[in-house]
């Protein structure tokens, strides 16, 4: 699967003293409703995840400015909460956790609590969740008064305890090679690549591999809420993060508060995650059809072609003309392919990306090599798409039996080739290290409502690419009582994100009051976008 996340990737996405138990409400440490997989290891990780919390109930959290390098300036303070690497051995290895907040911008009566945030990935940092609050973001506004902003580096990502594969300076160089296969020896030599990657994965993180997982995840959120003295979780979960929050509310339906997810996973045993990752290629295919479409209808601005069929030729020509001669020397089909994704992904990339193809087109290639090939001397950069994208993959790998025929996948992805061509075969090879994985494999977790649980917001664009529709139908279902807000006709991923006052006003009254609509609500589209001249 395309990372799925906030922001795309580059490879191809509180009280002010320290908390301590006697401030707690009774259920801030309680055990997990034993409910969702049987057998003595979910028990043991079940009390596993019960005393790291009742240990980070005690701690609390010693806010403190944020390193300067973390680029989180005042008022925003920083900490760290321990958790165990493994739930099934509580008091084993341990692990820092990174956490940043907020405070509430309003009174004290008013404030509800701490909102905690994941963004996507697997493997988004959350720790800008707060600058929503620093700086001023107007949809936010209203909720900012009543809740602490909480963000936190999951377990393998960023600050807390990260994980590798493979030399940072190494992932990004470029070009790489073309995604879509010309013959079967093409396919052998991405295997190897995908057999490499796995290789490095174990070598250099094998000790986190086993418990990278979305249940690991779900349990470090509640030991999070335990050191924050939260008697229950508040939560936002975008992309992936809303399987985070699938997982937390079957895991720990009891401890949620208010949840609302946003662009929905579909939560299914049957869909995670390898048969997730095919019918995102499909849903890709039909959102870059829309963003072609919405060139062609911009010509006057673009002139890349004025018909979506014009259009498409034009694309087909770029990605023929830099697998010949990459571009600059560094952008080749699978840097345009990366590039490119940009815009089914996010209605905000639309012109942008029209207008790079624009000049290029007219002749001026440097803004194309600059937006879509490697930059080098960004080490730090470099460094966090890198272990954003060991974390993707150790986590779905992880997460979920993946088959491990060659057949099976040829088979899969040379039938879905044909007819959605974008993004197929570089999801395919994205994915296949976890047909090599080095550790075992897990069962997904059943997701569904267990006694205790709140109704649930679920918001979804209905043309998403990353995260098809039908996801949010299915988590629909499974969460009893939860409401879903639809946005027709639309297709940007992270709906929440987007200034639509029919979303906008609904998620505020929620984590406001709780209150949900009586009934499921369609929503008209937020506003389409405007060209740009590619001459500004």
């Amino acid at each position: 699967m395309k990372r799925i996340i906030g922001t795309r990737r580059s490879l191809l996405v509180g009280s002010a003293t320290t908390l301590i138990a006697g401030t707690l409400a009774a259920g801030a440490f309680a055990a997990p409703t034993a409910n969702a997989d049987s057998g003595k290891g979910a028990d043991r990780e079940a009390r596993g995840v019960a005393r790291a919390a009742e240990r980070a109930a005690e701690a609390g959290i010693d806010w403190k400015d944020c390193p300067a390098d973390w680029e989180l300036a005042s008022p925003i303070q920083c900490g760290w909460v321990t958790v165990p690497l493994d739930y099934a051995k509580p008091n084993g290895k341990q692990i820092k956790i990174a956490v940043d907040r907020v405070k509430n911008t309003g009174s004290k009566e008013e404030r509800q609590g701490a909102l905690l945030y994941n963004p996507g990935g697997p493997g988004g940092s959350g720790m800008r969740f707060p600058t929503r609050v620093t700086k001023k973001n107007p949809l936010w506004e209203k909720t900012a008064k009543a809740y602490d902003f909480v963000g936190f580096d999951p377990r393998g990502v960023g600050h807390s305890a990260p994980i590798s594969c493979v030399d940072p300076q190494e992932f990004v160089k470029a070009p790489k090679a073309d995604p879509v296969p010309d013959n079967e020896a093409d396919k052998r030599a991405q295997r190897k690549l995908a057999r490499e990657y796995a290789d490095g994965c174990a070598e250099r993180s094998g000790e986190m591999l086993p418990h990278m997982t979305t249940p690991n995840t779900a349990r470090d959120l509640d030991v999070i809420r335990a050191a924050l003295g939260e008697e229950k979780l508040n939560f936002l979960g975008v992309s992936y993060g809303t399987y985070l929050g699938a997982v937390y509310g079957t895991l720990f339906p009891d401890h949620v508060r208010r949840m609302v997810v946003d662009s929905v996973v579909n939560p299914s045993r049957e869909k995670i995650w390898y048969q997730a990752n095919l019918d995102q290629d499909v849903a890709f295919q039909g959102r870059w059809e829309d963003w072609t479409k919405w060139v062609a209808q911009n010509d006057a601005a673009y002139h890349l072609g004025d018909t979506q069929e014009k259009v498409q030729a034009q694309w087909e020509k770029l990605r023929a003309a830099a697998k010949k001669e990459p571009i600059g020397g560094v952008v080749g089909p699978a840097e345009l392919t990366s590039f490119f994704q940009g815009a089914p992904y996010y209605d905000s990339a639309w012109a942008s990306t029209a207008q790079v193809w624009s000049k290029y087109v007219a002749g001026d290639t440097e803004a194309l090599v600059e937006a879509a090939g490697p930059d080098l001397s960004d080490t730090k950069g470099n460094a966090a798409s890198e272990n954003g994208n060991a974390v993707y993959t150790a986590v779905e790998c992880a997460d979920a039996k993946w088959p491990t025929s060659w057949k099976r996948w040829d088979r899969d992805n040379t039938r879905l080739h044909k007819d959605h061509p974008f993004m197929t075969w570089a999801n395919a090879w994205m994915n296949l290290p976890c047909a090599t994985w080095s550790t075992k494999q897990q069962t997904p977790v059943d997701v569904k409502s267990h006694k205790g649980l709140p109704p649930v917001l679920i918001i979804q664009a209905e043309r998403d690419a990353a995260t098809p529709y039908e996801g949010a139908v299915e988590l629909h279902k499974r969460f009893k009582g939860s409401r879903l807000v639809t946005e027709k006709d639309a297709g940007s991923h992270g709906v929440t994100g987007q200034t639509n006052p029919c979303i906008n006003n609904r998620v505020d009254d929620y984590l406001l009051t709780g209150k949900l609509d009586a009934q499921d609500v369609t929503c008209d589209p937020h506003a389409t976008p405007k060209p740009e001249s590619a001459a500004k």
